[in-house]
């Protein structure tokens, strides 16, 4: 799909890095935005970052000039006029985005396809402000979206099949991995992710291990990457609460997804992370190390706790029908590099092991956030499996 014309609407890191991938696949790109310093920025940056590829020997000078010379900048939303597929990635705000959709609307051809990269919005409501909104969709990137391969796919209640098709191709062409989510929110990764720092949290405010004592758990015992409390300050703890708070709402105050007053603070108090030096950890180096106290049977406890909330999340996933049992896995481990599928991992324990923990915090919390999933305690009683009936 080398012919598709790519409109990209927004140039902060997520929007140029889309406009990159699509340039490097051989797509000529409109990256728009409305601040001309902005647009300016992110020509530096997509150049920055070809280059650096070429430094590493990963593409060539020729492919840093012919994929930079696909790329045209624009502050007009008339140069989308003859695009294939516009992808938004502007601010999270429902109102401004209907609004560009409307506009795109007045300008593009009844063909082309309107998507938009939001990680937590209602994809539907985003289609409610356009007259066809059966060409509009979720294509929602995971940042940097130069490097991450996961790309959610979220068809709107309105979306017909070709349109949900079209953009499973292109995606794919441009040697990403794709998932098909249900228009719910938080779609598959950011739904079922929240408990990975939400209790975390929680075990931290209860003065059960202090943050690097969590964050080691999880990576001594788990296999993280990272520990929780060292990805929120990557992401910035102000766009991990912003998610938070965003699911927490649409999932009708579900107090499965409550924020946590500790994640408020630090956002209030401007500790973002390192994007602003400080956070749960300081950043003076550019490093965060975190040495937790070695205590097995305190670490044993704090990664089986936050695993089988986990589980829970994934397992209810399935049983709501978000997304497939595949898909669910594959996004997990490929959209924030989890070292096992959920629904895998919940196999290798055992569905009784995991429902009991999850019984025990129930009775223990009397809260309906630990509430187990109807589909673990069916497997549980049926003795079946998630990949071996």
């Amino acid at each position: 799909m080398k012919d598709f014309k790519i409109g990209v609407a927004g140039s902060g890191a997520m929007g140029s890095g889309i406009a990159q991938v699509a340039a490097t696949y051989g797509n000529a790109v409109v990256l728009f935005d409305v601040n001309t310093e902005a647009l300016r920025k992110a020509e530096e940056s997509i150049i920055g970052s070809l280059v650096k590829l070429a430094s590493k020997q990963k593409i060539t000078d020729d492919e840093v000039a012919s994929i930079s010379k696909r790329i045209t900048y624009a502050t007009s939303l008339n140069d989308f006029s003859n695009a294939d597929l516009i992808i938004e990635a502007i601010v999270e705000n429902i109102d401004i985005k209907q609004k560009l959709f409307k506009d795109l609307e007045s300008i593009v051809s009844e063909k082309c396809i309107l998507a938009s990269n939001t990680s937590s919005l209602s994809v539907t409501s985003i289609a409610g402000a356009c007259s066809k909104p059966e060409r509009v969709i979720g294509i929602h990137f995971f940042n940097p979206a130069q490097l991450m391969p996961l790309v959610e796919i979220i068809p709107g209640l309105q979306t017909i099949e070709s349109t949900t098709k079209c953009a499973e191709e292109i995606i794919t062409c441009w040697g990403k991995i794709t998932v098909l989510a249900k228009d719910t929110p938080g779609f598959i990764v950011n739904r079922i992710a929240r408990p990975f720092y939400g209790e975390a949290l929680r075990i931290f405010e209860e003065q059960i291990a202090d943050i690097a004592t969590i964050d080691s758990a999880m990576k001594l015992k788990g296999g993280f990457k990272m520990g929780p409390f060292e990805l929120m300050d990557m992401i910035g703890n102000d766009i991990n609460y912003a998610v938070t708070e965003t699911v927490w709402k649409q999932m009708y105050y579900d107090a499965r997804y409550r924020p946590s007053l500790t994640q408020k603070r630090m956002t209030e108090a401007g500790l973002f992370g390192k994007k602003s030096g400080k956070g749960y950890y300081e950043y003076t180096d550019g490093t965060s190390i975190a040495h937790g106290t070695p205590d097995e049977s305190k670490s044993v406890y704090i990664f089986n706790r936050i695993l089988c909330m986990l589980i829970n999340e994934a397992a209810d996933a399935v049983y709501y029908g978000i997304a497939s049992r595949d898909d669910i896995d594959l996004a997990m481990t490929k959209g924030v590099n989890y070292p096992k599928g959920l629904l895998k991992w919940c196999d290798e324990i055992g569905v009784e092991v995991v429902l009991k923990s999850l019984n025990d915090l129930y009775e223990l919390y009397a809260e309906d956030r630990y509430r187990p999933s109807v589909l673990l305690k069916k497997m549980a009683k049926e003795k079946t499996t998630f990949y071996n009936g």
